[in-house]
């Protein structure tokens, strides 16, 4: 970058910083306008849209995403916005691919025995009763564990006949 360039973007904004993402920096500053106009700030995505950036959006994000920040970026959090980070109890927890595949053969047999068939429509969400195993799965009104089983099946009988024809264009035998 020419002096010249460094020179207007220090005019325009003399705490911008040359090695953070300019995205970063230009969601920071709507966030602190927004502030300093005497807006609240934003904690929800999809509910304070300044510029085309959803400021919700990336308050969660700076919230989970701490560590990835440089030290003065975690400072500007911290002291000009007020972001605090998100504690242990609020991180969502990650689910390995074998609990999601426990979870939906846990909600197929129920549809089953409800319906007498595995024909699922593709948007059906199935509710399962959560038990203290489930945690960090989303949940309905009734505490019930929302599980997409429409979408799994579709996707696990595509996944299969793929990998079926995949194996079979190796000249593996069934």
């Amino acid at each position: 970058m020419t002096e010249a360039r460094r020179d207007e973007l220090d005019a325009i904004d003399p705490g911008w910083c040359p090695v953070w993402d300019t995205g970063w920096q230009r969601c920071f500053r709507l966030t602190q306008n927004l502030l300093q106009d005497g807006g609240d700030l934003p904690v929800a995505a999809s509910k304070v849209i300044v510029r085309g950036e959803d400021l919700g959006r990336w308050v969660a994000a700076q919230r989970l995403g701490r560590e990835r920040l440089l030290p003065a970026q975690q400072w500007l959090l911290d002291n000009v916005l007020g972001i605090e980070t998100v504690g242990d109890a609020e991180r969502p927890m990650k689910r390995t691919q074998d609990d999601m595949w426990a979870l939906n053969l846990r909600a197929a047999p129920q549809y089953h025995a409800r319906e007498g068939h595995l024909r699922v429509s593709r948007k059906h969400v199935e509710r399962v009763e959560t038990e203290a195993g489930l945690a960090g799965h989303q949940t309905g009104p009734d505490g019930a564990v929302v599980v997409k089983l429409g979408v799994w099946i579709d996707n696990v009988r595509k996944r299969a006949e793929q990998r079926r024809t995949d194996l079979d264009h190796l000249g593996m035998r069934r």
